[in-house]
């Protein structure tokens, strides 16, 4: 089972809003048997980072996320914002300035879209492992949301538990846990390349820049 890369003819754009990380516009669609109209949200994409140490802790941080009014437990994440820049480079990065961590060893968990329906985003979720602290000299210095940000090692298996149970809502923990799980139980055999192929969205359906 795979999905199908079959992007349909955009016949005519409008673009409604120009925003900082996202724009919104509004699409006529050439389906084959019909033109529709279909409005949603230009993203540039983001990547997310499960950290796991040797004894199966993953580094989360509870960030505030103001469209929900909810400080959420999630995985070290950040936006594909810097042009050219590979996806792994992307997630060293924000590992670096979410968690003060490096890792020695990379590997693609899981590709996902969000909200496939109203969202051009794609998000890869990476493992990071064989961890290291960054010197305290070295430290990013956080601000915005970002300030205020906790952070702490928690068991897979507690994350897991607190899934099903409604207590934690972020989609990146929710995807990322359960796959690390899953390439845990499988020996680590579904693991894949850090720079593995990549089913993005069409360019011009992403955010212009990106």
């Amino acid at each position: 089972m795979a999905d199908v890369d079959a992007p349909r003819p955009t016949l005519t754009r409008h673009e409604r809003f120009d925003g900082l990380v996202f724009n919104l516009v509004s699409d006529e669609v050439d389906l084959g048997h019909a033109v529709v109209t279909r409005d949603y949200v230009q993203h540039t994409g983001a990547v997310v980072i499960v950290a796991l140490n040797e004894v199966g802790e993953i580094y989360l941080v509870r960030q505030y996320r103001h469209p929900v009014g909810v400080e959420c437990w999630e995985p070290p994440a950040g936006l594909r914002d810097v042009a050219d820049e590979p996806p792994v480079e992307t997630a060293k990065r924000e590992l670096h300035e979410e968690a003060d961590l490096t890792a020695a060893t990379w590997h693609v968990l899981a590709d996902y879209f969000p909200s496939g329906g109203g969202s051009s985003e794609a998000v890869r979720v990476f493992l990071a492992r064989d961890l290291a602290p960054v010197p305290v000299a070295e430290q990013h210095l956080r601000t915005d949301e970002e300030h205020d940000m906790v952070g702490a090692w928690v068991a897979l298996d507690d994350v897991l538990a607190a899934i099903p149970a409604g207590r934690v809502h972020s989609s990146s923990l929710v995807v990322g846990a359960m796959a690390a799980d899953l390439a845990r139980r499988a020996g680590w055999t579904t693991l894949r390349p850090a720079d593995a192929p990549w089913m993005l969205p069409p360019t011009d359906r992403r955010r212009p820049g990106e």
